[in-house]
């Protein structure tokens, strides 16, 4: 059962890596709503929609294939350097290519050339860490790995102060910083603050590179490119799922009010974020763990269990947040005008819980190679994606996006399911999970539609689900601790 501790150090520590530093950015929240008028945080919006789909198409599947490799390969070293200069090339390539066709791109997205060439070159330097933070992770380094990202997003915080904050008042009392401040360009100091970071973060992973040999094993990159492609189509479309819906409100709503809306909706968009938190944490321990000990005795028992006591978590913090949900808006979106979208956060929350279940249960075609099915069901999500969005928008605004979410990631978890216990079948304790899913979700309505902002009532639901988790798991949470 020591597996079991190792896990949850890992993920605990990940989690500091991942969620810590997160919600130091959390601050930009309040200071984009507070700074950013609606359209301008919709501009925001849309240019990072782009930005998250063409960051997985820079990483190509490649983390996972290293993952993979790195695990069942003996020549490890030739892992790491055949990965790395496949990610440098198809980097440069893509730098080249962008400027070469950018005018194409800026009439393609209707994003400014001065953010555009940002971006290009955000995306190259975040591309160029993929290896070295899969590398960490893989030799299970969390607290370095902890330590750079807490760097990469402290920086990152730090500029957006000074640029949104204070740049236009010292520039009033000095020359310098007259010459640096432009006004109007608030979402332009955003992208120039993830630029320096994402520079410092990769100078600070430059002892990884110094170790790369000028080494590339052409039948290794084929088989890893093999594994590898499947998972790009599947990323894809879970970047499809997770952002196109505010490029098909710009396209859809009215102009004179699309970017107002999307800005509505995607500040609010943002208090779903304590689950994909949870979640991003939870995967980043729990990847590395289901490849080592996929030969190991008995590793579906695991498996099992591991997605159980996920399933626990995600609900409690549905509920807690649902709970608590006026207070957050409170905190993180300062301004009231971009509280009108406060009816889609229960949406998106559990939409996210249905995710981390799905990334759970996924375990079972990426180590048996068969990731060509993660790439299928992901698609179909998208597929719901894309027609619900189409079908709804016109209809209902952002609220047909977040049910698009919703649908596509609820089915994604289905699907998923069934066909894994086809190829290979795990022990899930599926009735309890859905007891927990089901009660959670019943609290949670009753707390958002009957009781807003009555803590008493929501506490008392809280409190009361917490304790029949707790005394239906309570032997097997002793067994547990007792057997580390």
């Amino acid at each position: 059962m020591s597996i079991y501790k190792k896990l949850f150090q890992n993920t605990f520590i990940y989690g500091v890596a991942t969620v810590i530093p997160r919600m130091l950015s959390v601050i930009l929240v309040p200071l984009y709503t507070g700074v950013l008028e609606n359209t301008s945080f919709g501009d925001y919006s849309i240019i990072f929609s782009y930005f998250v789909i063409f960051n997985v198409i820079l990483a190509y599947g490649m983390e996972t294939a290293f993952f993979r490799f790195y695990n069942k390969e003996e020549n490890k070293p030739q892992v790491v350097f055949t990965s790395t200069w496949s990610i440098i090339a198809t980097t440069i390539g893509f730098v080249m290519l962008a400027y070469l066709f950018i005018t194409s791109i800026q009439d393609f997205t209707r994003i400014s050339l001065q953010n555009l060439k940002l971006i290009i070159w955000i995306l190259a330097l975040d591309a160029l860490a993929i290896i070295p933070f899969a590398w960490l992770r893989a030799n299970s380094r969390p607290v370095k790995f902890a330590v750079i990202k807490t760097i990469n997003v402290a920086v990152n915080l730090g500029l957006n102060v000074f640029f949104l904050l204070y740049l236009k008042d010292l520039a009033d009392s000095s020359t310098f910083f007259k010459s640096i401040y432009i006004a109007n360009f608030e979402v332009s100091y955003i992208f120039i603050s993830l630029i320096i970071a994402s520079g410092l973060t990769l100078l600070l992973l430059t002892p990884f590179y110094s170790r790369i040999q000028f080494q590339f094993d052409w039948s290794l990159w084929r088989s890893m490119m093999k594994y590898a492609l499947p998972v790009l189509v599947a990323g894809v479309a879970f970047s499809i799922n997770e952002v196109v819906d505010r490029l098909f409100l710009e396209r859809m709503l009215p102009e004179d009010i699309a970017k107002e809306q999307i800005g509505i909706y995607s500040a609010c968009y943002k208090l779903g974020m304590f689950m994909t938190l949870f979640a991003t944490a939870f995967r980043l321990g729990i990847e590395p763990f289901f490849f080592s000990h996929a030969s190991s005795k008995n590793p579906k028992t695991a498996y099992a269990m591991i997605t159980k006591y996920f399933v626990i978590v995600g609900t409690v913090i549905l509920l807690f947040v649902i709970v608590f949900v006026d207070l957050f808006k409170v905190l993180l979106i300062t301004d009231e005008s971009y509280w009108e979208a406060m009816k889609i956060v229960p949406i998106i929350l559990l939409a996210n819980l249905f995710l981390g279940i799905y990334h759970n249960l996924s375990v079972w075609y990426k180590i048996t190679d068969k990731t060509h099915y993660g790439a299928y069901i992901s698609s179909i999500g998208a597929i719901f994606t894309i027609g619900i969005n189409i079908w709804l928008i016109p209809l209902i605004g952002y609220v047909g996006s977040a049910i698009a979410t919703l649908t596509a990631y609820g089915s994604m978890m289905l699907i998923s399911y069934f066909i894994g216990q086809r190829h290979y079948a795990i022990p899930y304790k599926y009735g309890k999970m859905l007891i927990y899913l089901f009660v959670s979700i019943l609290f949670s309505l009753i707390s958002f539609y009957y009781f807003r902002e009555n803590y008493v009532v929501g506490v008392l639901l809280l409190l009361f689900y917490c304790s029949g988790v707790f005394i239906y798991e309570k032997k097997e949470i002793y067994r547990l601790i007792k057997s580390n």
